[in-house]
């Protein structure tokens, strides 16, 4: 399996420290606010890589952590005349919510920064005894960047061509201006800690490393975030382990592309911010996750509401091509002989599922694994169309559960919002009116509707066949007639 590192930026064979195990961890939220569509690609990206080391039989602990408390959460509490606990609360339930909404796996391990300051006071004493770190009359202790003489190594960037005030915070205290901070002291009325530098707080780059080396050692397989994450939060963190443990920490860095509005950089100025849940509250998880998974993860996603519209016709394509194969094994089953389509389709099953793994194999190639999948709904549809009623029941099914696997391996749920949801419970009345249904079941009353239908249509008496397809069509359903026979399907719109 090839994985691209950001560090060598080259494509690598993933070999995992310890054999059949993958220890990862991905950069979570700052809690100040609901996350916007660029993080949800981000925390995507990496929910697919893992399911996919998992579908590949490895054992992944999996870390995130939630950031609960930065200098964003202080102002928003400050605006809103809350405390900064309660609106990182808030805003951490909140993103916890998105993400199961979104279909995200929860992690294995979810740290939050406030509860972890005693790990990172004993990171920091450590950089400070080994000369790496240093405090200042303030309270405010900084990480001093060119005592690590290997700082740079992931982002290429050379402290020397890069002048004091870009993208650095020029401070009379610090040593050097690219010096950062790795504990802040207290100001009034915000959250602080006892240390042996006075009360404060931690520095943003210091969480996640600190919490890394903790819960999963040092170094860790992957470690992953947003591309803008790259410069200086990763590099800073990395620099922070080497000194402190004399390690990397870790292996491998892979890092999201950024995601753009209609080609335009999402920005609130210019009105095209949305968050995740703006979109997921218009359009189903699923094809939202289809969209994003056309474009592979390192490149630059475009976003659009064209787009979006796109894969929502796409994920019902996917979902009435495996109904339509459960249908059509279900209804007209022949279990016999295979015949030349037979075959095909079992060809096609098998090139499908070896399409998708070598696409996914060469850095998690989503957008090949997605057409691998829609080969197979190609394939399939062609058969049932081909077939007529002579449908064999083990290929049938297989291509069905393979769509299925495939789909699931991507975090794509081909039941959730299908049109195969719950029929309504009138149909038990049209079942007692037209065919003297008495049974209960609503499933057994539409198949009792649609034999009387077809009756109806043979004895050419087509007033009660259409009198049985207006009283469906009054309830939101559609008669759709198949070679395989007829069924119900919600109408659209």
């Amino acid at each position: 399996m090839l994985v691209y590192n950001s560090q060598t930026h080259r494509k690598q064979e993933l070999e995992p420290i310890e054999p059949g195990k993958i220890r990862m961890y991905v950069c979570g939220p700052t809690v100040y606010d609901q996350i916007h569509i660029g993080n949800g690609r981000t925390f995507l990206s990496f929910d697919v890589i893992r399911r996919y080391l998992m579908f590949k039989g490895y054992e992944v602990t999996f870390a995130q952590n939630l950031t609960d408390v930065d200098d964003k959460i202080i102002n928003r509490a400050n605006e809103q005349g809350r405390t900064a606990a309660e609106v990182a609360d808030e805003f951490s339930q909140k993103f916890i919510e998105q993400m199961h909404r979104f279909g995200i796996l929860d992690p294995d391990i979810r740290p939050r920064a406030t509860r972890e300051i005693e790990a990172m006071q004993q990171m920091i004493v450590s950089l400070i005894e080994q000369g790496n770190a240093y405090a200042v009359p303030s309270g405010d202790v900084y990480f001093s960047v060119r005592s690590d003489h290997s700082y740079g190594i992931l982002s290429g960037r050379d402290l020397d061509q890069l002048r004091a005030g870009e993208r650095v915070e020029v401070n009379d205290e610090k040593r050097d201006p690219f010096d950062f901070a790795l504990w802040k002291a207290a100001k009034p009325g915000e959250p602080s800690w006892p240390s042996p530098w006075g009360e404060g707080r931690p520095g943003w780059h210091t969480e996640c490393c600190a919490m890394i080396h903790r819960y999963l050692g040092t170094p860790i397989d992957i470690h992953g975030g947003g591309a803008d994450l790259v410069f200086p939060h990763h590099e800073n963190e990395t620099a922070q382990a080497m000194c402190a443990w004399h390690a990397p920490l870790a292996n491998v860095w892979m890092h999201t592309g950024m995601l753009q509005i209609n080609e335009e950089k999402m920005s609130k100025s210019l009105g095209n911010f949305y968050t995740l849940k703006e979109v997921l509250d218009r359009y189903p998880a699923n094809a939202v996750r289809i969209l994003m998974l056309q474009t592979h993860y390192r490149a630059p996603l475009d976003f659009s509401f064209d787009r979006l519209d796109g894969a929502v016709s796409s994920l019902e394509r996917l979902q009435s091509c495996e109904k339509n194969l459960r249908w059509a094994a279900h209804a007209a089953p022949q279990d016999g002989k295979l015949t030349e389509a037979d075959r095909a389709l079992g060809t096609s099953v098998d090139a499908a599922s070896a399409e998708f793994v070598a696409s996914m194999d060469d850095d998690f190639n989503t957008a090949g694994g997605l057409a691998a999948i829609f080969g197979l709904v190609t394939a399939s549809n062609k058969y049932l169309s081909e077939a007529a009623g002579d449908i064999e029941t083990a290929v049938t099914l297989r291509a069905a559960d393979t769509l299925v696997e495939l789909c699931g391996v991507l975090g794509i749920d081909l039941k959730a919002g299908s049109q195969a949801d719950a029929l309504p419970a009138e149909l038990l009345d049209l079942a007692v009116q037209y065919a003297g249904y008495e049974g209960t079941s609503v499933d057994e009353a539409a198949e009792v509707l649609l034999e009387a239908r077809q009756q109806a249509r043979k004895a050419k008496d087509w007033g009660t066949a259409d009198a049985i397809r207006d009283g469906i069509g009054a309830l939101g359903l559609v008669v759709e007639d198949t070679a395989a026979g007829a069924r119900l399907r919600k109408a659209k719109g």
